[in-house]
């Protein structure tokens, strides 16, 4: 798949320009990228455009546009598009309450290695999280992690003939699953080879 080359981002001013509208793309882009699993837990599912509003955020914020600077940040960031056989997403778990928040990720320990995709016909896939560190201490899990899953050549291939999805977590304190189709099944099938 496709891996952001530094002369591909907008210069900064250009970026600063059209910066609105191409937030606004970008946003309704992640729309057909985003699952809901339960009420409280949340996939977005990262692809070269997702990526490249990072990387291009992140150069605006820090002020950045030295060649090594540019490309400390692709060398970051280009790990997080899927590779054709698989999909990466950014898993958030969402409780807006702080002391509810802090007590949940405290119980949530390890949710992020029981949240699965499963195609219809195909064996349940489960996630391969946070590669890039760790997100976890003794005492709870993070808000925010990092998860591939590595989907076999016959589940692609599944997926992309019209076999149903669904996606969930299995963890014992949070037992969630949804059915995936429409636009998001679509966009997340077309990252597929």
């Amino acid at each position: 798949m496709t891996q952001i080359a530094a002369d591909s981002l907008l210069p900064l001013e250009v970026y600063a320009r059209e910066r609105n509208a191409y937030r606004a793309r970008v946003l309704a882009h992640k729309l057909v990228r985003t699952v809901h699993v339960g009420e409280h837990v949340t996939l977005i599912f990262e692809d070269e455009t997702t990526i490249r509003y990072q990387v291009q955020e992140m150069l605006r914020i820090e002020r950045i546009f030295e060649a090594d600077g540019i490309r400390g940040e692709l060398e970051a960031y280009n790990p997080l598009i899927p590779d054709g056989g698989n999909w990466k997403a950014t898993m958030l778990i969402e409780y807006p309450d702080e002391a509810e928040r802090h007590r949940r990720l405290a119980e949530l320990k390890g949710v992020e290695a029981r949240t699965w995709v499963e195609v219809e016909g195909c064996a349940r896939v489960h996630a391969i999280a946070d590669e890039d560190m760790e997100r976890e201490n003794e005492e709870k899990t993070s808000a925010v992690h990092f998860l591939r899953f590595e989907l076999a050549a016959e589940t692609r291939a599944r997926l992309k003939a019209g076999a149903g999805l669904s996606i969930g977590v299995d963890h014992p304190n949070y037992r969630a699953s949804v059915p995936v189709s429409g636009e998001v099944r679509q966009s997340l099938a077309a990252d597929l080879v």
